[in-house]
């Protein structure tokens, strides 16, 4: 594997960082992952423009465009695979121990591993931690995951592969890497980004594609909505077929399944929508 840090492309056993990078240690820092599919990067412009939108939110210097869109480019073809994540962070950089940051500059890592297409349905969990939707993180793509490593490793040993959080009012918010969307009445519902959740590229463009409307929605949406599913970069869109203790047989559902072909079809027709 070839990575780019430091500037350049370097082998995997070379490709080395500080320990005291601000990344690392009080994970100041942003990231974004992105599908890449016989060598070609899927909404690469959007999922850049979060990049910069992350790294504004945590008052880091904007990434340098033609640095990064080079970076993953090299990446890429120095990596062929089949279907791959893309990985690019950015963090504070060499810093004092603490939370100041220093005066050394960002960090720029781009990696690509290989991925494999999801199955068409997924169990998932719900968890009692919240998510703040006033938290000074809210809405951003950063490297601080750890709530997430922890309510993901709660799905897995539930048979699950997602956790689902509400937000400090009760409300649905995300998933530990992804949206969650209902139908209602043959109608499709996604939680707003006042709700605290990412605003997802893959969710975006599901609302985009589909007409989903964003809603306020109540937790115990999830005991009566007729379909679920969820979206995310490597996801797609994924129907949901059990939720905690309740099944949701036949998964994927007659509304989930044209959304699912709709996305396929638009994500097939323009590779940076």
């Amino acid at each position: 594997m070839r990575i780019w840090v430091g500037g350049a492309l370097r082998d995997a056993e070379e490709a080395r960082v500080s320990v005291l990078d601000h990344g690392l240690t009080v994970g100041d820092g942003v990231f974004e992952t992105v599908r890449v599919a016989d060598g070609r990067p899927f909404a690469l412009t959007r999922h850049l423009e979060r990049l910069n939108r992350s790294a504004a939110g945590l008052g880091l210097p904007d990434p340098d465009p033609d640095e990064v869109r080079g970076a993953c480019a090299a990446v890429i073809d120095a990596n062929p695979m089949a279907l791959g994540r893309l990985r690019i962070t950015y963090t504070g950089g060499l810093s004092p121990l603490g939370s100041d940051r220093g005066d050394a500059g960002p960090s720029l890592v781009v990696a690509l591993g290989e991925a494999v297409r999801r199955p068409d349905s997924t169990a998932v969990i719900t968890v009692p931690w919240t998510r703040n939707e006033r938290g000074a993180l809210s809405g951003l793509k950063t490297t601080s995951y750890a709530e997430n490593v922890v309510a993901l490793a709660r799905a897995h040993e539930h048979g699950a592969s997602e956790a689902l959080f509400p937000n400090t009012v009760g409300r649905i918010c995300e998933g530990t890497g992804s949206n969650v969307f209902v139908v209602l009445d043959g109608r499709i519902h996604t939680p707003p980004v006042a709700s605290g959740c990412l605003a997802g590229i893959t969710r975006a463009l599901t609302v985009e594609w589909t007409g989903a409307q964003e809603t306020d929605l109540p937790m115990d949406v999830l005991e009566r909505a007729e379909e679920i599913f969820l979206t995310s970069t490597l996801r797609d869109v994924q129907a949901v077929h059990r939720v905690d203790g309740r099944d949701l047989p036949g998964a994927p559902g007659p509304v989930t399944a044209k959304a699912m072909r709709i996305f396929d079809e638009r994500a097939a027709d323009d590779l940076d929508p």
